[in-house]
This record gives C-alpha cells, sequence and structure tokens, in this order.
C-alpha cells in the first residue's frame, strides 16, 4: 500500500493529479471511532498487489480538522467517517462510507 498521510488541502493538488494515472484513495479515519478503526483495518487487510499503484492518502480528521472540512469543499461530498473517496481523473468517481467500503468496488474502479 503506498500510504501517504494527508495533513493539508495543498496536497489536493498532488491527489488530483495523481489520480490521472490510475486513480487516488483518501481514507478520512477518526482515530476515536471504533467503527472508523475497523474500516480501516478492513481496508488495509483487503488491499492486494492489485492496487499496489494506487497511493492511499490517510487523513486524520481529529488532527486535520481543516483539512477534512478541505475535502467536503474541494471534491464535493458529504463529511462522513469512516469514509473512502476514489479520485480519478481528478474528479470523485467513487465515495462511500462505513460498513459500504469495500475493495473490491475500488478494484473495479481501477480496471474500468
Amino acid at each position: 500500500m503506498l500510504l501517504r498521510d494527508l495533513q493539508a488541502s495543498s496536497q489536493f493538488e498532488e491527489i488530483d493529479a495523481v489520480s490521472k494515472t490510475g486513480g487516488a484513495l483518501i481514507f478520512k479515519h477518526s482515530t476515536r471511532c471504533v467503527i472508523s478503526a475497523m474500516a480501516w483495518d478492513r481496508l488495509r487487510r483487503d488491499w492486494d498487489e492489485q492496487l499496489s499503484e494506487i497511493p492511499v492518502y490517510y487523513l486524520d480528521l481529529i488532527r486535520h480538522r481543516e483539512t477534512s472540512n478541505a475535502v467536503v469543499r474541494h471534491y464535493g461530498v458529504d463529511h462522513e467517517s469512516p469514509q473512502v473517496i476514489f479520485v480519478k481523473d481528478g474528479a470523485v468517481a467513487y465515495q462511500t462510507s462505513h460498513n459500504g467500503i469495500n475493495v473490491k468496488e475500488i478494484k473495479q474502479l481501477v480496471n474500468a
């Protein structure tokens, strides 16, 4: 897993650029939430070689609340936690939260 910390809205330009070569994933995580911890664990466990080139931008929304709010504005999605946002070609191609987070669906988007 190509894990990168998402700490500032200035990184959105990088995410949008990288998303044009296969996609990029943002994982918004509340470090105070058991459900979020389970979703993060499941995502890491199910991530495999097929997705090895897709960067995962990990956002600790407790520590970086302003960046979390900026994600809402920049990508036009409602705030949820845990939340996965898959960016492809600079736009949101998929977003879901809680138990809806599913690596199989992300793989289908990568292969589309």
